[in-house]
């Protein structure tokens, strides 16, 4: 078992409704990552897309139709354990906002459907039921995306399930989203007793323009490691296999 996993939290410029030039853009994060010896990157919210809410309610064709997807297919070879968060077709006529966790070898690992919608995102998309959680390096993964964070019942769900990391693929954008981005995170580390990792837009995002600022927090909310709030990057810190003291109790 690994004594640690090093992870990536990326922030992206999302070139609108256009997939095939997202996961040439998350491919080359996702090697950068590798490159610097993360074992796992993390994407932010509607990574292939962009947060393009008219073209994805207009445009079934930007849906993805499953993990095997082939237009996932740079994003999985890059050799690095990945989450992606994009629309996905459901059951229904409604698709869902998933994050699609693969393995290094591009293996599906597990799918996390948003279970709380903002706003406008109740009229184009279905909501979740069931958790998101994996195990890589020993260690355990939640998930959540971008408004789940909100609730204390999606990341503290996965820290009473035994999860060490929670993983936020998110878009705030600037103005008010600065200040809920920097408090919402350290305050689940502080509450949970977890490390957590937000991915972030940067730059024109939909009806917003992302702030950036990915990053990682220890338990406790201290910060580890955060991106700039211009450029496409990634934040990068390791996450010790050993559970925290306040987490045993």
């Amino acid at each position: 078992m690994l004594e640690r996993v090093k992870i990536a939290a990326a922030q992206m410029t999302c070139a609108p409704a256009d997939v095939p030039a997202n996961a040439e853009r998350a491919a080359a994060l996702a090697a950068r990552a590798r490159e610097e010896g993360a074992e796992l990157v993390l994407f932010p919210e509607f990574t292939l897309t962009g947060y393009e809410l008219p073209a994805l309610a207009a445009d079934p064709g930007l849906w993805l139709t499953g993990p095997e997807d082939p237009r996932l297919d740079p994003v999985r070879a890059a050799g690095i354990a990945t989450a992606v968060n994009v629309a996905l077709r459901g059951d229904g006529p409604r698709p869902l906002i998933a994050t699609l966790v693969h393995d290094a070898a591009g293996a599906h690992v597990t799918t996390y459907a948003k279970q709380h919608l903002f706003r406008q995102e109740q009229e184009v998309f279905a909501a979740g039921a069931r958790p998101g959680r994996f195990e890589l390096g020993g260690i355990r993964f939640s998930l959540g995306i971008c408004y789940d964070n909100h609730f204390a019942d999606v990341p503290g769900a996965g820290a009473a399930a035994g999860c060490r990391v929670h993983l936020a693929s998110s878009l705030y954008g600037r103005g008010d989203g600065v200040g809920e981005r920097a408090g919402v995170h350290p305050g689940i580390a502080r509450d949970h007793g977890m490390y957590v990792a937000l991915a972030n837009h940067v730059g024109p995002a939909g009806p917003w323009t992302g702030c950036g600022g990915a990053a990682v927090w220890a338990p406790g909310g201290e910060l580890l490691a955060e991106a700039d709030d211009r450029t496409p990057s990634l934040a990068v810190a390791d996450v010790p296999a050993g559970v925290p003291e306040r987490a045993r109790a």
